[in-house]
């Protein structure tokens, strides 16, 4: 048994509910497709700085080689303990279609800082140095790029479930009820057309 008065004004509102409710299933489908747009784009982005990384540690990985067998190894972990250290990783927030991501500042010593350290080994040393500094920044784009990919997906997926909802559930139930309302609305019009008659007819 559906529970609804049948009344007009029922009917009314009931016509403005699934207006606004197919409304917002429009505007969530919108969002769902725009959203596994990005959520493609990204999954490219995360596959191409992958790449990037590979290559960028083969790079490095060479300088370090070269840079042990000039300078012997000895020499290379006491300059590596030489080098100032990372100041820190600070962690910003950013919008991407509505979604909050990470965004990952490193805070690195400067250049010139760097080189100092570096005072008596050869530019072997330097140029592994300057190689894996750039495969760390290349560790943290990957990392924002798999912190936007599983917030992106998360919110693909609380949206098609919203849109599921209004789709499978909100919308048909209320166009159901509306239907009820309009028949039962339909048979007391024809009773008091029936009992006008029968009034009608008694009266002459």
């Amino acid at each position: 048994m559906i529970d609804v008065k049948p009344t007009r004004s029922e009917l009314l509102q009931l016509k403005k509910k699934i207006a606004l409710a197919k409304s917002g299933h429009r505007l969530l489908k919108k969002k769902r497709d725009g959203l596994i747009v990005e959520f493609f784009k990204m999954l490219e982005r995360g596959k191409e700085l992958l790449k990037e990384i590979e290559s960028v540690y083969a790079g490095a990985r060479e300088k370090l080689i070269l840079a042990e067998l000039t300078e012997g190894a000895k020499k290379l972990r006491a300059a590596s303990l030489a080098l100032p250290e990372i100041e820190g990783l600070e962690v910003k927030r950013k919008n991407l279609m509505g979604v909050s991501v990470c965004e990952f500042v490193l805070h690195e010593p400067e250049k010139e800082d760097i080189i100092k350290s570096l005072i008596g080994v050869n530019i072997r040393v330097e140029e592994a140095v300057v190689a894996y500094r750039k495969l760390v920044k290349k560790f943290i784009k990957y990392a924002e790029a798999i912190n936007a990919l599983y917030r992106l997906l998360e919110e693909i997926e609380k949206t098609k479930r919203k849109v599921n909802a209004l789709e499978f559930k909100v919308i048909p139930e209320l166009e159901e009820k509306m239907k009820f309302i309009a028949q039962r609305l339909e048979e007391m019009e024809r009773e008091n057309i029936f009992r006008l008659k029968r009034m009608k007819g008694k009266s002459t």
